[in-house]
């Protein structure tokens, strides 16, 4: 069961990478987040039913729920836990030093954890159906908060350009 779940946390590492970098700001916020999505992931993991949906979309619920939980606690320290027998390198992401991904970045920094949580699924590519799934709420709440997150969005770059 740990080698299926290392080489599952392998192929989808991105994804826990990507939810580290819109929640957290420091490298040290993000290692920590990112050790914590992992532990409540493996604790979780016996709960995984594939017949009920994919991994990914499992993933994601876990790593946003931890992460949105992980804030609303000011970024307290969790406890340390040491997971020595699962490495997972980070993503190389040569994209990440362009202009535009920085103020990207920069702009989602700014909203709310729901309302990351949902542009980060839409950036994804994720359907509102998809969205919906992982989020926990209704496909039309989806698509209402994407909207308006979208148009936060935009007002935010309008202020930082």
């Amino acid at each position: 069961m740990e080698k299926e779940f290392t080489q599952l946390l392998n192929t989808h590492r991105g994804l826990i990478y990507k939810v580290c970098n819109l929640y957290c700001s420091s490298q040290e916020d993000k290692q920590d987040l990112f050790q914590e999505i992992v532990l409540q992931l493996w604790k979780s993991y016996a709960t995984f039913n594939e017949n009920k949906g994919r991994f990914s979309t499992w993933l994601y619920r876990v790593a946003l729920n931890t992460a949105i939980t992980h804030h609303r606690k000011e970024q307290k320290k969790p406890r340390s836990v040491y997971l020595e027998h699962i490495q997972i390198p980070e993503p190389a992401d040569p994209g990440l030093d362009s202009e535009d991904i920085r103020l990207l970045y920069k702009a989602i920094e700014q909203l709310s954890p729901v309302e990351k949580a949902v542009i980060l699924l839409y950036l994804d590519g994720k359907s509102y159906e998809e969205i919906a799934e992982i989020t926990g709420i209704t496909r039309t709440n989806a698509g209402v908060k994407l909207n308006r997150t979208r148009q936060k969005l935009d007002k935010i770059f309008k202020t930082i350009s």
